[in-house]
């Protein structure tokens, strides 16, 4: 298994792959999540993107933004054909591992979340706080945070 960083080729991959991982909150709420009806240009000529690989197929995605002081997952999507196989939190673990943070001895990977807070808590973020949704009224939004300590 690889990881890799998107390129503008991919972005009807990214794309099939989120809405398809997606799918099953769709249904459930009526309404796609952002990350499905997200643009993915920007966020791959940003270097945003980084792509799982098993097998030559795009099995999962990480969206990271990166800010002055923390990284902030965007999403973390796998294939249907690839979930149950702990490639989500081999995504998060790889990503905590080529974080580039600035000269600290700590960084904070940050996320914000509407579901999913059991992966998240696997990996060892804390909830710091719930509120509402501002872009999907009665949604609520669940922040958490994980220190990463410098080697």
């Amino acid at each position: 298994m690889t990881m890799r960083l998107a390129s503008p080729g991919d972005l009807e991959t990214i794309a099939a792959l989120t809405a398809a991982a997606y799918r099953p909150y769709t249904e459930l709420f009526g309404a796609p999540p952002i990350p499905v009806t997200e643009d993915y240009g920007p966020r791959i000529q940003r270097g945003e993107v980084w792509l799982r690989e098993a097998g030559g197929e795009a099995a999962g995605l990480v969206v990271v933004e990166r800010d002055r002081d923390h990284l902030m997952l965007f999403s973390i999507a796998v294939s249907p054909a690839f979930q149950g196989a702990g490639h989500g939190l081999a995504m998060l673990n790889w990503r905590a591992r080529h974080w580039s943070g600035h000269s600290r001895r700590s960084d904070f990977i940050r996320t914000r979340l509407w579901n999913g807070t059991s992966l998240y808590s696997a990996f060892g973020f804390q909830e710091t706080g719930r509120r509402p949704n501002p872009y999907r009224p009665g949604w609520v939004l669940v922040d958490m945070t994980k220190e990463i300590v410098a080697a």
